[in-house]
């Protein structure tokens, strides 16, 4: 069975910068989670796959199609939902007329169809009672379900969410897991996110990239395995040697790699495995 996106050798550059290189993976049904720091190259990819940006070598093939070519790129853009990481809005538009307008841009033609479709999408997204109301009245977190709303359109058959989960709070985030969960049994769903918990509660595939690069593939299980033996609790807060370490809420430290003086291990998290994989403390920070 083909893949939903195949990716090969995919490179693209800002200037003397290297942000995509020679990445190569493929995604399949379900949902994938995308993980990475920022600066790593997440956005840039999922532009490419969005068909919003075109690589400067390599090869994608989305739902079967080449990008490159002007025809299949617009049967891609039919068949596909995207949430960029920063979507605009008409701020005097209320909430049906802005995802309306998109819907029309998507050429959903029969008016009495299409503002069914609206409501339905809507109401997907919990803002079915804000319908009226202008989008410059709306709060952040109703602004990214409303673009998430703009991208549920037609119930295309990929969704590409760049950080979907920005502004909302934990119940908005909880139905919003709902959702995508919902949605990833009969398509394909590539969400980025820096949510290491929502990567664990959603995805059924992880990608880890790093400084333009696939730097690990697989399950979230597979990720925190990364960090199995390197994970430890301790009651005395490590030497400055450690490398990573915090303090938890009942008091004790989490130190990640060597043991402190008197540690016990832990069970690791897909955040543990996730920190490791990225190695140094200044791109955890990141």
């Amino acid at each position: 069975m083909e893949p939903t996106i195949s990716v090969r050798a995919l490179s693209k550059q800002y200037g003397r910068a290297t942000v995509l290189d020679r990445v190569d993976t493929e995604i399949g049904p379900g949902v994938t989670g995308l993980l990475g720091p920022n600066g790593a190259g997440k956005t840039t990819l999922l532009r490419c796959l969005a068909t919003t940006l075109a690589p400067d070598s390599g090869r994608i093939r989305v739902l079967g199609l080449d990008p490159a070519t002007a025809a299949q790129r617009t049967e891609i853009r039919r068949r596909l939902g995207y949430l960029p990481q920063d979507p605009g809005h008409y701020p005097h538009f209320t909430a049906f007329e802005l995802v309306d307008y998109v819907a029309i841009l998507k050429e959903h033609t029969d008016r009495r169809a299409r503002h069914r479709e609206v409501r339905r999408v809507l109401a997907e997204v919990d803002l079915a009672d804000r319908s009226r109301t202008k989008v410059r009245k709306l709060s952040g977190g109703m602004r990214q379900r409303l673009a998430l709303a703009q991208a549920l359109l037609g119930e295309p058959e990929l969704l590409i969410l760049d950080e979907p989960t920005v502004g909302l709070d934990p119940e908005q985030r909880m139905r919003f897991r709902a959702l995508v969960s919902r949605l990833g049994e009969s398509r394909t769903v590539l969400l980025s996110t820096h949510q290491t918990e929502d990567v664990a509660a959603l995805c059924e595939r992880v990608v880890v990239v790093n400084r333009g690069r696939v730097v690990f593939e697989g399950t979230p299980r597979q990720i925190a395995e990364q960090a199995a033996g390197q994970v430890w609790l301790s009651e005395e807060a490590p030497g400055a040697a450690a490398r990573m370490f915090w303090r938890t809420a009942d008091g004790r430290y989490r130190t990640l790699g060597d043991p402190p003086r008197h540690a016990v291990p832990a069970d690791p998290t897909v955040e543990d495995g996730y920190l490791l994989l990225l190695g140094e403390p200044s791109e955890v920070a990141a």
